[in-house]
């Protein structure tokens, strides 16, 4: 992927990762939308970084979905980069009741249905650009966290999707990137400790480690701790998941009574 002169759509890019991706991209000589689910997030974005162009997006909703990619299919053609990267993490017992189904199956909405959706709506534009899908993943894609059941398998979801679409538009002209992040400062994960079992990257090294991965032509990007997650699900997958299970264990709720 070259990094200059793209017109680059990040869905989720109001905060954290997303938003510390779009003001990279920024700089580098990139026009940059973002999508958030609320105004104030996304105004609150755009104090940060005044070139940034912003569209109000639920990733869980698809009418919105394809409004959204109406839009941008009718103001901007050229749009040659698509970043999934809406996602969220809830930590949960599963022998607990949720409080409603449709809470209970969020992270399947956003993380699944989201990036399903917009990757498919939004295909034949990348493809008549000859342009690149970045799908956002997580090391926890490879090594499932006690504590985060179903962030964990959606994300397992993500990276198998990237896989089989990479394969599937590799004689298209269309690159497809995975971004396998590892635990980063952010919101999602300000319950972890920096000196535990998680090595916590700040979003400036993500960021780093991401725009080198790209400029290597990377297929798997793989940061910090996400790398070594992935190795040793592949060489030693019981001991690192028991590792990761008690490394997790505080983080998840209590059982009801």
């Amino acid at each position: 992927m070259k990094l200059q002169g793209n017109k680059i759509l990040i869905t989720g890019g109001s905060a954290g990762i997303g938003l510390a991706l779009a003001k990279k991209f920024v700089e580098l000589d990139n026009e940059v939308l973002i999508t958030g689910r609320t105004k104030e997030k996304l105004d609150a974005a755009k104090s940060e970084c005044n070139e940034l162009m912003c569209f109000q997006c639920d990733g869980s909703d698809p009418q919105q979905i394809t409004e959204l990619s109406q839009s941008i299919q009718n103001i901007h053609p050229d749009m040659n980069v698509l970043i999934n990267n809406a996602g969220v993490l809830v930590s949960r017992n599963l022998l607990n009741k949720p409080e409603s189904l449709v809470e209970f199956t969020k992270e399947v909405d956003i993380n699944v249905k989201g990036t399903v959706l917009t990757t498919s709506l939004f295909l034949n534009q990348i493809e008549k650009n000859k342009g690149t899908i970045i799908n956002v993943s997580s090391g926890l894609a490879f090594v499932p966290m006690m504590s985060a059941p179903i962030y964990c398998a959606t994300k397992a979801f993500i990276h198998s999707f990237t896989t089989s679409l990479r394969y599937q538009l590799e004689s298209q002209g269309v690159e497809v990137v995975e971004l396998a992040p590892p635990a980063v400062k952010t919101n999602m994960t300000a319950r972890l400790p920096e000196d535990g079992f998680f090595d916590i990257l700040s979003t400036d090294e993500l960021v780093k480690a991401t725009i080198s991965g790209l400029k290597s032509g990377k297929k798997e990007i793989c940061p910090g701790q996400a790398s070594k997650l992935r190795l040793l699900s592949r060489l030693m997958p019981d001991y690192i998941e028991r590792k990761l299970a008690k490394a997790s264990r505080g983080y998840m709720p209590k059982t009801s009574k």
